[in-house]
């Protein structure tokens, strides 16, 4: 399902974070960010931006162990 930005930067204002990581989970396995995982990233960034909390990484993780995918190290972000 999709996030709204709004959900993940009231949690970090109410905390006072400085900055975030997110992640979410793939149950197929696949850490392939999608579309919509690439369109959401952008989304974030953007809003921590405009609110002066840095989003430091994306993890997608999987049900294997030691498999995921970090956006920064790909490159995504």
């Amino acid at each position: 399902s999709i996030i709204h930005p709004r959900e993940v930067m009231k949690t970090a204002i109410l905390n006072n974070a400085a900055s975030i990581v997110v992640s979410h989970n793939h149950p197929s396995t696949n850490t392939t960010p999608s579309q919509e995982d690439l369109e959401v990233t952008e989304r974030l960034k953007q809003a921590g931006e405009i609110l002066g909390i840095e989003l430091l990484d994306h993890i997608i993780v999987t049900p294997i162990e030691k498999n995921y995918i970090s956006f920064r190290e790909k490159g995504y972000m």
